[in-house]
């Protein structure tokens, strides 16, 4: 095991400012308003409807040496630009150049599974190379295993679809037809994978034009000035956070993945941070993740680029602050890196990385216990956002059947935080609702129910929040399934007196004598006309003591269908008969108060092993 630093390069000496504070404000808006402009455009010009529905695309704004000054609020962003440079230096690079990627591995996990595009695109002002501009999204299929690309099943990254080194897919305003071509040919759907292409393509050049009208308004000296400024007020403000909850010494904290799809698991991410003197009396931090487990024979390996750490307690320590900037500030903050080669987080060639999602979110909540772990604050854990794949063909009465792709992510319910519930039914980031119409009348498929699933939400003085209920009616022909469920067997984690969440679950024409459970993490359930598909996913945990809930807010929730009565009673100490609290028998229930631990997963324990 050798330490991995980051690779970024570091900020410039201090020196006066070129950027005035006012100028510094209208160049951070202008910039921030072209990456809206960058994703407005992909939203309304992409054909795959995980890009243009679920909006799985992100775009990026990077200064002349490549260091991300304005990204989207994405905890997974890496070093997006080294693995270009590595392949085509900067000092040769040209107007009217574009750079492709999807490369997981030669990428150091700057992209984590293979659907996901980079292009990337220098700006200039004259001969000056002043900026970067980055678009990336999820294709809907580049070929593998099984339409779609990503599967359950899969056991090497090569039977998640094509592999695209960095390449120049555009030489000074001449593209590469054939390299694209290619690409497109491992396609099941390539008219998709086209229209997506040319989007990103579109968003790009619109990027560099209105990154090339701010420095030309500027000027290149004053919009670097102005970019090295935000990166170090990000970098500068995370570091004052970090010291504010960490005191010197090492904090730990795990969490769990319950398989991998194929009869391994569980599988622990183990998390450190380190807080002590630097030689030169400055605090130093360092993020080591080396005893995490051995990487997995299934896809829910993570390569965990070594800026993706510090991205994302940045973005937990912007708060969403509006006049913060989300960049490579938080990755500057975080001094080492530690990572094994061989572990879940950072796995060899060629292990396969398609579900990584799973490992992502539970890195987000082991990250949540690391700050508990200090002074506190971060919310209790979240469950990970499903994903369901149905590939099959409808329409056989035709004469000419029609296949089909569906692969629907489904929101879950997140953590709560110490001053507020935690918030039901989100959809991750790049995971929004597919609506009910949109579904209906883009599929063979019937949504027979939507809604919140009752008891998901970790109890607590604030309630986890709530997951989701779908209900589909096969309309098609034959179908096969693949599901990413996870936090069954390890559901997300209470804090501070709070439960955890409840688990997902999926039942094939459930209440029926041909009902059958499926497998949470698993592949190739084969589906027919008239079947009903019941996918329910999980909550959050709690936090605080459910008896510390008021009671009012308790009947609040039964009256909603968030909590049953019989769940009011048993968890919240709280009596609710025909709708009516009753408050005498309540206070008869509270005076028995249980006792509790700091984290709760099925039992109170003092610490995630």
């Amino acid at each position: 095991m050798t330490p991995l630093s980051s690779a970024m390069p570091a900020l410039a000496p201090d020196t006066a400012p070129l950027c005035d504070p006012v100028t510094l404000e209208i160049i951070r808006g202008a910039i921030m308003a072209t990456q809206r402009e960058m994703e407005a455009l992909i939203e309304r010009t992409a054909i795959s409807a995980f890009i243009r529905e679920k909006k799985d695309f992100y775009t990026a704004l990077f200064d002349e040496r490549g260091v991300m000054a304005v990204g989207s609020m994405v905890p997974i962003f890496g070093d997006l630009t080294s693995p270009v440079f590595e392949h085509f230096p900067r000092e040769t690079m040209k107007p009217g150049d574009l750079y492709w990627y999807n490369d997981c591995y030669g990428s150091k996990g700057a992209v984590t599974h293979s659907n996901d595009q980079v292009l990337l695109a220098p700006v200039f002002h004259g001969d000056r190379l002043c900026a970067f501009v980055m678009s990336w999204a999820h294709f809907a299929d580049i070929g593998g295993l099984h339409p779609g690309s990503i599967s359950p099943d899969a056991t090497s990254i090569y039977q998640e679809g094509i592999i695209i080194p960095p390449t120049k897919l555009v030489d000074e305003g001449v593209v590469n037809d054939t390299a694209l071509a290619i690409f497109h040919r491992n396609s099941r759907f390539p008219a998709q994978s086209e229209g997506d292409m040319s989007a990103l393509m579109a968003s790009v050049k619109l990027g560099v034009t209105r990154v090339a009208e701010v420095v030309a308004r500027h000027g290149a000296d004053v919009v670097s000035d102005a970019l090295a400024q935000l990166l170090d007020r990000t970098r500068t403000l995370v570091r004052r956070r970090l010291a504010e909850t960490f005191d010197y010494g090492t904090y730990k904290f795990s969490d769990q993945i319950d398989s991998d799809g194929h009869g391994n698991g569980p599988f622990s991410l183990r998390f450190a941070i380190t807080r002590e003197k630097g030689a030169n009396g400055e605090d130093r931090f360092i993020f080591d993740a080396t005893e995490s487990d051995d990487q997995a024979p299934g896809p829910v390996n993570l390569i965990m680029n070594k800026g993706v750490p510090g991205m994302a307690l940045g973005l937990y320590f912007l708060g969403g602050d509006p006049s913060q900037v989300v960049n490579a500030g938080g990755p500057l903050a975080i001094d080492e890196v530690r990572l094994r080669e061989g572990s879940i987080v950072q796995p060899r060639f060629p292990a396969p990385l398609g579900m990584r999602g799973l490992t992502m979110m539970r890195m987000l909540a082991v990250l949540n216990g690391l700050v508990n772990r200090g002074k506190g604050g971060a919310p209790a854990a979240h469950s990970a956002y499903v994903v369901t794949i149905m590939r099959g063909t409808f329409g056989k009465e035709t004469g000419t059947p029609k296949p089909f792709l569906l692969a629907d992510g489904i929101g879950v319910g997140y953590g709560a935080r110490d001053f507020a519930d935690g918030i039901d039914a989100v959809y991750f980031v790049a995971q929004e609702n597919y609506p009910v119409e949109f579904l209906e009348g883009g599929y063979p498929i019937r949504l027979r129910q939507y809604g919140v699933v009752p008891d998901s939400g970790g109890p607590g003085r604030f309630r986890g929040g709530t997951g989701i209920i779908r209900e589909y009616e096969i309309l098609a022909d034959e179908a096969l399934l693949a599901i990413r469920i996870d936090g069954v067997k390890n559901p997300p984690w209470g804090y501070g007196g709070g439960m955890s969440g409840g688990g997902g679950s999926i039942v094939v024409n459930p209440d029926t004598p041909e009902e059958r459970q499926i497998p949470p993490l698993s592949d190739g359930t084969a589906l027919k006309k008239g079947d009903i598909l019941r996918i329910r996913t999980g909550g959050g945990g709690g936090m605080g003591h459910p008896y510390d809930r008021p009671a009012e807010r308790v009947l609040e929730d039964v009256r909603g269908g968030f909590v049953t009565a019989e769940a009011a009673k048993t968890f919240y100490g709280v009596v609710i008969a025909d709708d009516q609290l009753d408050a005498a028998a309540t206070a008869r229930l509270r005076a028995d108060r249980p006792a509790t631990k700091p984290f709760h997963r099925k039992t109170y324990i003092d610490e995630l092993a």
